[in-house]
């Protein structure tokens, strides 16, 4: 198999724990890095990957943060699209009688309105911290620039009951992904992990000329679109149904795994 680029989202993918990369992914990044271009895709905030970047060493390389809302390239924004503050307080509104608390990431800014079970988990995976304050004061901050991500963290009967709310009423302005049974992601609906890819590919470069990982939703279109899409075997059926090839669970090593059999460079 010959590629120019190589795409992987993170969690459940790329990391074989909830928070690191393994030895033998190091190697494999390492052994190919020089010959195809390593873009590391997620639904993370920079400093929550920036880490994994300079572990494997490709931190020249640019990441594609919050499911394609913001590329970076070192200290170089190559694409910014933000959810506009009008609807982030009409979402804050619509959530907030059912006891909803909202995440509210905007650059390398993370706000949540306080400490959690789920916020320590993310502290502690993606070894990032969060600014704490009032969401209405978080809106206000970001009256001007808005947010390229929100995280509603809710129960799983509020999860049921505010869902189909926010698709009727947002569905022509947001991405809404429900990533679990308590957690919605809301993302611009301008934005995917594909189009983000389509941004920093080079003149010399195409969709056919890409292998990518994924494992959830979210990675359908970029597995879709690649001329190489692999699922890891803990993927969900549907990702699995579009990919080209099945390797092993990301707590296998899968992504390096198929590197080792696959990518002879």
């Amino acid at each position: 198999m010959n590629y120019q680029v190589l795409c992987s989202d993170l969690d459940g993918t790329l990391l074989s724990t909830k928070d690191d990369v393994s030895d033998f992914t190091i190697r494999e990044i390492k052994r190919i890095r020089n010959i195809i271009r390593i873009i590391l895709v997620s639904a993370r905030m920079p400093s929550g990957m920036y880490y994994l970047q300079k572990r494997l060493g490709i931190d020249q390389q640019p990441i594609i943060c919050y499911n394609g809302a913001l590329v970076l390239q070192g200290d170089k924004t190559l694409l910014s699209v933000t959810i506009p503050s009008t609807i982030l307080s009409q979402v804050h509104v619509m959530t907030s009688p059912l006891g909803i608390d909202l995440g509210v990431y905007a650059h390398d800014n993370w706000f949540v309105p306080k400490t959690s079970e789920r916020v320590e988990k993310e502290i502690k995976h993606t070894k990032t911290q969060p600014t704490f304050q009032q969401t209405k004061s978080t809106l206000t901050k970001l009256k001007h620039e808005g947010a390229h991500k929100v995280m509603l963290m809710c129960s799983k009967e509020s999860a049921n009951q505010i869902t189909p709310l926010l698709k009727s009423n947002f569905s022509n302005e947001l991405n809404i992904y429900r990533s679990n049974d308590t957690l919605i992601e809301i993302a611009p609906k301008s934005v995917s992990k594909r189009s983000a890819i389509a941004h920093i590919l080079k003149q010399t470069e195409s969709f056919k000329d890409i292998i990518a990982f994924g494992d959830n939703y979210n990675d359908i279109e970029m597995i879709e679109a690649a001329g190489c899409g692999v699922a890891v075997a803990n993927a969900r059926t549907e990702l699995k149904k579009v990919a080209n090839h099945i390797t092993l669970a990301n707590t296998d090593n899968g992504v390096a795994d198929f590197i080792r059999r696959h990518l002879d460079i």
